[in-house]
């Protein structure tokens, strides 16, 4: 079994934590956060832990367990948050804070949230851990489905630019929420910069 790369979690944390003073720079002091992926409960314990509102997937027993206990007042699913998100779960909740952090790459479940049925705040802010770059220098944006009208614009090789295709990719989809991107930063990190982390603030499109 491959040694997991830890190392990124530092950059997580403080990409969480811009993405919570940007909010509290425009007034949203309590913000609801939707974590898609709620793994063991560590960026809960450095980022959220004082916030009482939020959702949370998981789709480990053991670990959605400990998650329960670790923030009651959240909601709780164990669940595909892809699924689940686009099926419109957690729309009691307006999030001001999404939180993609998933294993591998993030475009299915961001489609998911902004396509879907939910309510959306005028303002919010997108942190993501996207794990796509690493397939990309191997096999190139052909293998990946999410990525194939990209290639086609694009081309083939999207790993020496694919923060700006996560920025294209990003305005695309948020777009279908009726949101534009005010604000897109990033970089590449953890072992041979596999992991690709960055922050975005959606603002409402006049209508």
């Amino acid at each position: 079994m491959p040694k997991l790369d830890n190392s990124t979690f530092p950059y997580k944390v403080a990409l969480r934590k811009r993405a919570l003073a940007l909010l509290a720079e425009c007034g949203v002091t309590s913000p609801v956060v939707c974590e898609t992926h709620g793994g063991s409960g560590a960026l809960f314990n450095a980022c959220y832990a004082h916030l009482t509102e939020g959702m949370v997937f998981e789709m480990d027993s053991t670990k959605s367990a400990k998650l329960g206990k670790q923030r009651p007042t959240w909601a709780i699913y164990e669940a595909d948050c892809v699924a689940a998100l686009a099926g419109g779960v957690g729309s009691h909740l307006t999030f001001d804070l999404l939180d993609c952090d998933p294993y591998g790459e993030c475009w299915n479940v961001i489609e998911a949230f902004f396509t879907s049925q939910r309510p959306f705040a005028d303002f919010m802010v997108v942190a993501v851990n996207d794990g796509l770059r690493q397939k990309l220098a191997m096999t190139g944006g052909w293998a990946v489905k999410s990525l194939a009208h990209v290639v086609e614009r694009r081309g083939n090789d999207l790993h020496p630019v694919y923060l700006e295709v996560c920025r294209e990719l990003l305005t695309e989809k948020a777009a279908c929420a009726g949101y534009r991107v005010d604000h897109f930063g990033g970089f590449y990190a953890g072992d041979k910069k596999a992991m690709t982390q960055f922050l975005a603030v959606l603002q409402k499109r006049a209508s």
